[in-house]
C-alpha cells in the first residue's frame, strides 16, 4: 500500500496498469539505494533509514516488500542475477561450446562493475553476517542447476551418459572459483584473453575426462 510519502509521486496517474508500473518504479529506486548504501558502507553499517530516505520512501513501504536487512540484499543480489549466466540461453550450444561460452560471461560479468563490488562485499562481510554466505550460495545454485540441465540435455542429444550433471556443473564452476575469489580480493586486472585462457583449460581438462561422468 502507497504511504503518504509515496502519493505525490502518483497524482494525476491512472487507474489500473500505471500502478503496477509505479509499484515496480518503487521497488527498482529501493534496491537501487540499498545497492548503494550497502557498497558505501558495508552490510553491517547499512541503514535502512538512509536507504528509505536515498530512495523517497518510507519504511512503511520498504518492510512492505522486504521484513529485514537480509531479505533486502537477497533482493539486491537477486537483481544482479539477471546479469549472470543463469539467465544465458545455452540450448543452441553444444557442449565445450556451452560451457567456455557459460564461464566466460560469468568472468567478464563478475570481475567489473557492480557486482564486482556486491561479491566483495560478500566476502569481506560473511564471516560476520552468515546471511551473506546464504545468499550468495543460493545464487550459485541457481547457477549450477541451470548448467547441470544443459549437460543433461547435451548428454541425452550426443549419446554420452553423464551419471551425475550437478557434480560436472559444479566441478566447471568450482574451477574458475579459485582463480575469481584471488583476482577479486586482491584487486587484480585481469585481461580478456588471461580469462579466456583460464576457461579454455577448465573446459579442456572436463571434456578429457567425459567418458567418466
Amino acid at each position: 500500500m502507497a504511504t503518504a510519502r509515496d502519493r505525490p509521486a502518483m497524482a494525476g496517474r491512472s487507474r489500473g496498469r500505471p500502478k503496477l508500473d509505479e509499484a515496480a518504479a518503487v521497488e527498482a529506486e529501493l534496491l537501487a539505494a540499498a545497492l548503494k548504501e550497502f557498497l558505501q558502507h558495508g552490510y553491517g553499517g547499512a541503514s535502512l533509514t538512509r536507504i528509505v530516505k536515498a530512495a523517497g520512501a518510507s519504511k512503511t513501504t520498504l518492510y512492505s516488500r522486504y521484513a529485514s536487512k537480509e531479505a533486502l540484499f537477497r533482493a539486491v543480489m537477486y537483481m544482479h542475477m539477471e546479469r549472470l549466466p543463469a539467465s544465458m540461453p545455452l540450448h543452441h550450444y553444444d557442449l565445450e561450446s556451452g560451457l567456455k561460452a557459460y564461464l566466460n560471461q560469468g568472468l567478464d560479468v563478475s570481475l567489473t562493475g557492480e557486482l564486482l563490488e556486491v561479491n566483495r562485499l560478500i566476502y569481506s562481510e560473511s564471516h560476520r553476517f552468515p546471511e551473506l554466505g546464504r545468499a550468495a550460495t543460493e545464487r550459485s545454485q541457481l547457477g549450477i542447476a541451470q548448467l547441470a540441465a544443459f549437460i543433461g540435455e547435451r548428454a541425452v542429444i550426443d549419446g554420452i551418459a553423464c551419471r551425475d550433471p550437478v557434480a560436472v556443473a559444479e566441478a566447471c564452476i568450482y574451477l574458475m572459483l579459485g582463480r575469481y575469489v584471488i583476482a577479486m580480493m586482491t584487486k587484480s586486472k585481469i585481461p580478456p584473453a588471461t580469462r579466456r585462457a583460464w576457461v579454455d583449460g577448465a573446459v579442456r581438462l572436463l571434456i578429457e575426462a567425459r567418458g567418466s561422468w
